[in-house]
């Protein structure tokens, strides 16, 4: 396998995949671990095996800026285009400067954040010839010299300057390295961020203390834009009295002739431009004695300059560069040593793909505790940002967290649990410290009931209180908000008619009229989750009510609909009870109408959000034992599920399809889950920068394929885990909070097995399944109760023999038709 790694980049850097990063990293990567897997035992640099590049193409999203877990600052440079994150790799897109804020894997079309841009300069004619406005300070980058790693971020400009940045969770240093004999020159900017919303602001320079404070309103990335949140940034120029400023002042600027500089001025005050388009302004300085190395402490807060300020001097006060790069590498390192796997006996590239995914899956949510604003100014709960989107990560970015990480888990489900207390709901998609869009309603209830059945008993003590979850949960599934594009759902008309009918009279609520099947596919779920923990709590006339409301999905089943020989689907439906036909493949990668409106927009009447009917009617995770009835029972089912992925209706990047290649499980054929899994993991994924199927989503992609590696797939709202087969002979899953670890190994392992197509012959599928040296009840699932949250040892032995582990020997995976999830651990 590691020949077939070389073989594998040199193809990526013929196609010219690997413009960006540097190919220094993939190197440097590579050799960390090759000197892993033959270190004979010793505790790996975990951050060393992360490509903080992996998702930087193809529409990937990701942020490859310096940070730390789940930090509220990213600093990356923003670039021209589409660029949601502020970096993109495509190496003909031009530089606009380098900033703190970012968001990871969303896929806001204008960007998000990239508030406060400094563009470093040179400007042979002084201060008056500095190209200070966005079109024209712009510049294209040095090729293959893009770098990053855990807490640190680099990238040089076509001009030889390079900037380098690393970070802490509200703060971070800026460095920036001119060519020889130059005076270095800065451009701060205060009303360009990525999305265009500078709403006013207002900016000053201190030069005696050689410090430029900077904030002003800005707009949702992915909400409605008549919301403002509030930014604010402390920028400390002297490096504690080591660089002395030369010029200093500010400037305003358009791209109509308006370039005006405004030496010795230290104060801007810019109002929103109400005829529209950015009136661009900021500040402009310079050093004396032309330094090779400037650096420069930011500080950033929603609050106010003064805590920017503050933030910064707490947080990094006079240390160096260095010192802050090492601490950022510490706490990656601590976060990745969650899962340790046998580096030996894995393949390089599951080990690159497997680390880099956890590190994508701590990037986001951001824990901006101490800075929340608006209603949430003076909470006393722990505060996150930019959960964007739940509908993304309920399914796999929590549950994930779950295996691991509960206290950040518990922070970040409490915060859901307050905004039900200050806003009335629970939020779906806060962005930007404002109320996003809804996709597919009240994802959050999954994600709190996902946390109550797996920490109940630890609940208290993790500071989530489980009846305000219940009662935030029982909020989300009885009350109407009067608009539900951002939070709650269309519950009135939901519980009257059994399904969201098309084409309602709906006097009491507003909402886009719009995703009508595949919203109450994802109701029903969302009241599987109320229905849990009306069963953890005993409330035995709520777990009657909200168990058949979760059977709505079978509502807004059509058996007369008929596709590539198949009958059955999912479809909206009117009030009257008719059905409104879609066919099914339309809103497919096969749709031969490459302009259907398939998303958020008012003319989508497909019925579903982001999807065909082909990929939705497969939703009912709660419950796919009465789904394969209603396809014709487990032969057609099967048939069906191939034709599905062979047809090319699979969309790996969308997240309705996640559990659709481990559906074989529920027809009882495991091994051809197994299968499905391999092929979806190498047509989907890989170490290139375009490594991942579309937007990682808040690294729901990231955490989707760390439990395709790990050989695993979570059922969310349960304990359950579905087994699949490791791409790794030996992991461990370390619980600090619970003091446990849980090693699971892999007998019979074959690195041969490891490949889109498992070859004939090769053991790949699982033969049993033992917990702490006890035969597991079924081969194809277990219970968190029973494994990760006691710890000890699991073993998985697996077999050549597809036929002979191609049945759970034992119970399916649980349904409710056939008596599942009766009671909770």
């Amino acid at each position: 396998m590691h020949g077939t790694r070389v073989l594998f980049l040199s193809f990526l850097s013929a196609v010219g995949i690997l413009a960006q990063p540097s190919p220094d990293l993939q190197k440097r990567i590579s050799a960390a671990i090759a000197q892993a897997a033959n270190s004979n035992g010793t505790k790996p640099d975990y951050t060393l095996f992360v490509n903080t590049f992996i998702g930087t193409d193809n529409y990937g999203d990701v942020c490859p800026g310096a940070s730390i877990p789940f930090g509220m600052v990213k600093f990356t440079t923003d670039m021209t285009g589409y660029a949601p994150a502020g970096y993109v790799a495509d190496n003909t897109t031009f530089i606009r400067g380098l900033s703190p804020l970012h968001d990871s894997g969303t896929g806001s079309s204008l960007g998000t954040y990239g508030n406060f841009e400094i563009m470093p300069s040179i400007c042979p004619g002084g201060f008056n010839s500095c190209n200070t406005t966005l079109l024209n300070r712009q510049r294209l980058r040095k090729l293959y010299n893009d770098d990053g790693s855990p807490g640190y971020f680099s990238l040089t400009l076509d001009n030889e300057i390079k900037m380098e940045a690393t970070a802490t969770r509200r703060a971070g240093l800026e460095r920036f390295n001119f060519p020889d004999g130059v005076k270095p020159y800065f451009v701060l900017d205060l009303a360009n961020d990525l999305p265009a919303s500078f709403a006013g602001g207002q900016l000053d320079i201190d030069p005696r203390k050689g410090r430029v404070t900077i904030g002003g309103k800005y707009g949702s990335s992915f909400g409605p834009g008549r919301y403002n949140y509030q930014a604010f940034a402390c920028y400390d120029l002297l490096d504690g009295g080591k660089q002395q400023l030369d010029e200093y002042g500010v400037w305003t600027g358009d791209n109509y002739g308006l370039d005006a500089k405004g030496l010795g001025q230290t104060h801007l005050n810019m109002s929103l431009n109400l005829i529209g388009g950015i009136y661009q302004s900021g500040a402009l300085f310079s050093y004396k004695n032309n330094p090779k190395t400037v650096n420069i402490r930011v500080g950033i807060s929603f609050r106010s300059t003064d805590q920017a300020c503050q933030n910064a001097e707490q947080e990094i006060g006079s240390a160096s560069f260095e010192d802050i790069e090492k601490r950022a590498k510490q706490l990656w390192q601590e976060k990745l040593s969650k899962i340790e796997v046998d580096v030996a006996g894995t393949s390089p590239d599951v080990v690159e793909m497997l680390y880099s995914s956890l590190y994508r899956a701590a990037l986001t949510p951001n824990n901006a505790t101490g800075e929340s604003q608006g209603l949430f100014e003076h909470t006393r709960s722990p505060y996150f940002d930019s959960l964007y989107c739940s509908w993304d990560t309920f399914r796999t970015f929590f549950p994930l967290m779950s295996l691991h990480s509960p206290v950040e888990f518990s922070e970040i489900v409490e915060t859901y649990i307050d905004g039900w207390r200050k806003n009335g709901w629970m939020p779906e998609c806060r962005a930007n410290n404002l109320p996003g869009w809804t996709q597919g309603g009240s994802s959050a209830d999954n994600i709190v009931s996902h946390f109550a059945l797996n920490y109940h008993n630890e609940a208290r003590r993790l500071g989530v209180d489980l009846d305000e979850l219940y009662d935030a949960l029982k909020t989300d599934g009885e009350q109407n908000p009067p608009e539900w594009n951002t939070q709650g759902r269309q519950v009135n008309v939901y519980k009257r008619y059994g399904y969201v009918p098309f084409a309602v009279l709906d006097v009491s609520s507003t909402g886009r009229q719009t995703r009508e099947g595949s919203r109450t596919l994802e109701y029903a779920f969302e009241d599987f989750g109320i229905r849990q923990v009306a069963l953890l709590l005993g409330k035995g006339h709520d777990v009657d009510t909200y168990t058949n409301r979760s059977l709505s999905y079978r509502n807004v089943w059509d058996p007369s609909v008929e596709s590539d020989g198949f009958k059955g689907f999912s479809q909206k439906r009117y009030s009257n009870g008719t059905f409104f036909y879609n066919d099914p493949t339309h809103c497919s990668p096969k749709d031969s109408d490459p302009d259907r409106a398939c998303s958020l927009q008012g003319n989508n009447l497909n019925g579903f959000y982001e999807s065909s009917s082909w990929e939705y009617s497969w939703y009912a995770p709660h419950d796919t034992a009465y789904l394969i009835k209603l396809m014709g029972g487990n032969e057609t089912f099967v048939k069906r599920l191939d034709h599905f992925f062979e047809k090319g209706y699979y969309l790996a990047e969308n997240e309705p399809s996640f559990q659709t290649p481990i559906g074989y499980h529920y027809a009882n054929h495991p091994a051809q889950s197994v299968d499905r899994v391999r092929e979806v993991v190498f047509k989907n994924f890989n170490v290139s920068a375009a490594g991942i199927p579309g937007n990682d989503d808040q690294a729901a992609m990231a955490s989707l394929l760390t439990f395709h590696l790990l050989g695993l797939y979570p059922v969310p709202s349960t304990s359950q885990l579905l087994i699949l087969s490791p791409f790794t002979p030996k992991y461990t899953i370390h619980n600090s909070y619970l003091n446990v670890s849980t090693t699971v190994t892999v007998k019979n392992f074959d690195l041969k097995s490891v490949q889109k197509v498992i070859p004939e012959g090769t053991a790949a599928y699982v033969a049993n399944v033992t917990i702490n040296g006890k035969a597991a009840a079924s081969r194809c699932h277990f219970d968190f109760y029973d494994t990760f949250k006691k710890g000890g040892n699991i073993e998985i032995t697996l077999t050549a023999d597809k036929a002979a582990a191609d049945d759970c020997l034992g119970a399916l995976p649980e349904s409710l038709s056939t008596g599942g999830f009766s009671k909770t651990r």
